[in-house]
């Protein structure tokens, strides 16, 4: 079976504060053949460990590179890689993202009125300019 994790399946098996849950959720994934998972849930995921779990950023980026050298994981490698590349600078998770999904989309520069994301993503080379 191919499967797509939606973020409360990664979300118990990262926490496992229920117990039924992380179970189900642990068997699915390790019985799948694949599992998907989009760039959306990984956004929100780091976005829940982070606000509603108190999560610090450092573990959240290691839970992060644990699911990518999960055998059956399918992942947009090259954005979730951006997407940690601007969190461990101390960014969003999200901002990289979109920032590279802009550019695979054509767009050369990243506009924003968050003077924090501008800043990391030029650091990094990237072309972003504060409105």
């Amino acid at each position: 079976m191919k499967i797509i994790a939606d973020t409360n399946v990664l979300l118990r098996i990262i926490v496992g504060d229920d117990v039924k849950q992380c179970r189900a959720a642990m068997a699915v994934m390790e019985s799948a053949d694949s599992v998907a998972v989009s760039l959306h849930a990984l956004c929100e995921l780091v976005w829940v460990l982070l606000r509603s779990y108190d999560v610090s950023r450092a573990d959240t980026a290691a839970a992060i590179r644990q699911l990518m050298d999960t055998r059956n994981i399918v992942l947009n490698r090259p954005a979730v890689e951006a997407g940690l590349s601007i969190q461990e600078a101390g960014g969003d998770f999200a901002d990289g993202v979109i920032a590279f999904e802009g550019q695979w989309l054509g767009a050369d520069t990243f506009v924003s009125f968050d003077q924090k994301a501008v800043a990391l993503l030029t650091a990094q080379g990237q072309s972003a300019r504060l409105l």
